[in-house]
């Protein structure tokens, strides 16, 4: 492995670990077992080497999810699959939350959220509305804003507190 690719390792993992803002030059260095001065050479910097392990954490948590929301299901099936996924991976969504901290300095990591999402908006609107790219766009935005934000809520109670955060069926229930 080259050290550019023992460096990425190491920041995937101190960032899945420690995340984006605890990570030093000094945590990659010991993790990866390259010197400091590789990281300059290979990235420009910590934060380039770290937003670029970011963008691979982020591309990897999209597929996790777009493959949850592909599965046929009901409404609860779809989100007991998804709460799942949150418990399975729940280091990497601590990453993409905290991603979203490290968007306001950062252009790179913003728009590289931003796409995520629109993405992720379109995958819960044809998973749970069944709207697809023939329909109306501006549909398609809203219904999956809406469902985009029914995630979030839901995988910010599943990572801090799942001992009360609510089952799939809880969370479908309106009463």
């Amino acid at each position: 492995m080259s050290a550019k690719d023992k460096l990425l390792t190491a920041a995937r993992d101190c960032l899945l670990t420690k995340g984006y803002a605890h990570t030093t030059v000094r945590d990659l260095v010991a993790a990866s077992g390259a010197n400091q001065a590789s990281i300059n050479y290979h990235f420009g910097s910590k934060e380039q080497l770290l937003t670029r392990a970011l963008r691979d954490l982020n591309a990897e948590w999209g597929e996790l999810l777009f493959a949850v929301l592909a599965e046929p299901g009901g409404e609860e099936a779809l989100w007991g699959r998804i709460i799942e996924s949150i418990q399975a991976n729940r280091s990497l969504w601590f990453v993409n939350f905290e991603s979203v901290a490290s968007a306001r300095q950062d252009e790179e990591i913003r728009a590289m959220i931003a796409g995520g999402q629109e993405l992720a908006r379109a995958s819960l609107a044809r998973a749970f509305a069944g709207l697809g790219p023939e329909s109306d766009p501006a549909r398609v935005q809203a219904v999956g804003s809406h469902y985009y934000a029914l995630l979030v809520g839901l995988a910010a109670q599943w990572i801090t507190d799942p001992e009360r955060a609510p089952s799939a069926a809880q969370f479908v229930s309106r009463s």
